[in-house]
């Protein structure tokens, strides 16, 4: 089943190239949003909800914290992407690049603690 699963991952890879192509040609330069506030406050909340799982699962040592650090290390860099790609100018860029520097900070703190060796429930194998 994994040999299936990585080749229609790789074939899905392949089809986005594609897609993107159509995206960049066709959408928009701009747009009207609506729940804009709650979109943006809906992924810090599920970057807090990331850290504390993982705080949570790694202090129990629970070998899934390695799960919720990964995805955590996903949504940091996402909302970085986005903070720096939809902010205009001059002091909102700004202020986007330097929230960027602290989220690319939380997604590497992530990644340490994702691919940390060991991970045995009762067992203290976190970076200190």
């Amino acid at each position: 089943m994994t040999g299936w699963t990585l080749l229609l991952l790789g074939a899905g890879a392949l089809l986005l190239v594609p897609w993107t192509a159509v995206l960049a040609v066709t959408l928009p330069a701009s747009t009207e949003v609506r729940h804009w506030s709650l979109a943006w406050i809906g992924l810090d909340i599920l970057m807090a909800a990331g850290c504390a799982a993982t705080a949570l699962l790694g202090l129990r040592s629970d070998p899934r914290f390695r799960l919720t650090a990964s995805a955590t290390a996903a949504v940091a860099v996402l909302d970085a992407w986005f903070d720096i790609t939809t902010s205009r100018a001059g002091a909102p860029l700004a202020e986007a690049l330097a929230c960027a520097v602290a989220e690319g900070a939380l997604a590497g703190a992530c990644l340490v603690l994702a691919l940390s060796g060991g991970g045995e429930p009762g067992r203290r194998d976190l970076p200190r």
